[in-house]
């Protein structure tokens, strides 16, 4: 039996048969919601490890919730697949710079800036050939390193950013960040 293991082509971790079975599962939960003209390309860090924090599971906790609030999404009473649908009409798409979790807090403190920073290549790749959005969004305080990085890229299209910094959706500062996110996008501000 082979002892090479290799490399996901997500997130650049090592991959073992479950890893690669989550993110299969995950690409295709993303893919069903993936507006077909991009307007917004959401770009988070890291993937949440609980599935209920990943916004196309459908049951928006953690991540997905403030993320729906932030860009104007209600969820209550609303089934999730018109809550993603919602999304999706609205031309917002979500993705992450490192496409898997990071499967303990330990590698995310130690290892996550240098992991992040190894895949910004294939990001930029992926945004220019297969996204094309019109626009990309830095969300996570944690791409503040590579937020230069991002925004020199030849990518085709705008990186918004909030003052020179990603919008720290994940801060402890959040619904400053909504605030600010939702004015660089032009939604209402209104009720919130």
């Amino acid at each position: 039996m082979p002892t090479d293991v290799l490399a996901c082509d997500g997130c650049g971790q090592s991959a073992s048969p479950e890893h690669i079975a989550r993110r299969l599962l995950r690409l295709e939960w993303a893919t069903r919601y993936r507006p077909v003209h991009i307007g917004a390309l959401l770009l988070g860090s890291v993937s949440p490890f609980a599935e209920e924090e990943f916004l196309y599971r459908g049951r928006f906790q953690g991540e997905a919730g403030r993320l729906l609030e932030a860009v104007g999404v209600s969820t209550p009473g609303k089934s999730p697949e018109t809550v993603l649908s919602e999304f999706q009409r609205s031309g917002f798409f979500l993705t992450h710079v490192l496409e898997c979790p990071l499967e303990t807090s330990e590698v995310l403190s130690a290892s996550c800036p240098s992991l992040l920073a190894e895949r910004v290549s294939q990001v930029l790749t992926r945004i220019r050939r297969s996204l094309k959005p019109k626009r990309v969004v830095l969300i996570s305080d944690s791409l503040a390193p590579l937020a230069a990085r991002l925004s020199s890229a030849e990518l085709g299209c705008p990186v918004i950013l909030d003052h020179g910094k990603p919008f720290g959706l994940d801060s402890c500062d959040f619904s400053e960040a909504a605030l600010h996110l939702r004015q660089a996008l032009g939604l209402a501000t209104a009720g919130v």
